[in-house]
């Protein structure tokens, strides 16, 4: 089997044909590539399930370990398949990902696929304890510095790692992120959603909530314009999502507290993605503020949920990536 170092050598070398008749030849050869190089990830995937102080947390690893690695952390309800299969699957941005990183994808307690009910005697983890679980894992994988990439909540939790614990994080990719405490406006939702999952659990209540949590108005529908495949297929996601597990991490996101005077302290570079009509747009603004463009880079979109982001961080300077 050719390494993948010698496919893009060769990739590279017909990158230099500039007649328009090698452009299909080009485009065909490519598409090959990123295929075998997906299907070589996924031979080299491996589930794990880690024990930490306030309950198991389970890891999804993808890729070769010896490459340096890149940690994400999904949104409530979601996991790292509904949260990030959009983006590892677009060819470009697995040319990019797959090629340079191991990807450890963390999935909030209870939250991966065919997780069991958690008791609901027990105690419901804080932002800080998923937190601190973020530093078991990278124990456990006896790993250094990481790349950290997360959305919403979960670009919450991995802001707050790289504030506690800035020696082992060498770069951010947040999406749609958030960095106060609940709003009251927030809070009520919550409190909506905290109630309808209680009592009758992944409920058309609960997914409308969450669906104008992830998606824009655009994608979302109304009476003249159906809802786009992708929102179709979110809910069918949820169905999957065990309730008492998805309250118990909006429990731990209504008691967050607010950090921003925190994110001077950070350290590391940041690239900020958010969408112009997220609930999150103006936090997501301020936090690219206190952090300062020395360290951050900002990207608008029309649309705001991972899927959506399938590539457009490439075209960065590498010091940002």
């Amino acid at each position: 089997m050719l390494k993948s170092n010698v496919f893009e050598s060769y990739f590279h070398h017909f990158l230099c044909f500039k007649s328009f008749k090698h452009l299909r030849f080009i485009l065909i050869f490519k598409l090959c590539v990123m295929q075998w190089s997906l299907c070589v990830v996924e031979s080299l995937i491996q589930e794990h399930i880690i024990r930490t102080g306030c309950g198991s947390v389970s890891v999804t690893v993808c890729g070769d370990q010896e490459k340096p690695p890149l940690i994400t952390y999904p949104d409530l309800a979601l996991n790292h398949m509904s949260c990030f299969q959009g983006l590892f699957v677009s060819p470009e941005s697995a040319s990019l990902l797959l090629h340079n990183f191991c990807i450890y994808h963390i999935n909030p307690p209870g939250h991966e696929l065919g997780a069991a009910s958690i008791g609901i005697d027990d105690p419901v983890p804080s932002m800080e304890d998923l937190c601190d679980q973020i530093l078991v894992v990278l124990n456990y994988f006896r790993l250094g510095s990481v790349m950290c990439m997360g959305a919403m909540a979960g670009a919450y939790i991995l802001t707050l790692f790289s504030i506690k614990y800035s020696e082992r994080v060498t770069g951010l990719i947040l999406i749609s992120p958030i960095c106060k405490a609940p709003s009251w406006t927030e809070r009520f939702y919550n409190k909506l959603t905290s109630k309808t999952l209680y009592y009758y659990g992944i409920c058309d209540l609960v997914k409308e909530l969450l669906i104008h949590r992830y998606f824009s108005k655009e994608v979302c529908g109304n009476p003249e314009v159906p809802e786009s495949d992708m929102v179709l297929a979110c809910r069918k996601l949820l169905d999957e999502r065990d309730s008492i597990n998805v309250w118990r991490y909006l429990q731990a996101i209504d008691s967050r507290r607010d950090i921003t005077e925190e994110l001077k302290s950070l350290e590391c570079k940041t690239i900020i993605f958010v969408g112009d009509s997220s609930p999150f747009h103006d936090e997501a603004l301020q936090i690219a503020e206190k952090l300062g463009t020395n360290c951050s880079a900002l990207v608008e979109v029309c649309l705001f949920i991972i899927h959506h982001y399938s590539c457009n961080f490439l075209y960065f300077p590498n010091h940002y990536i």
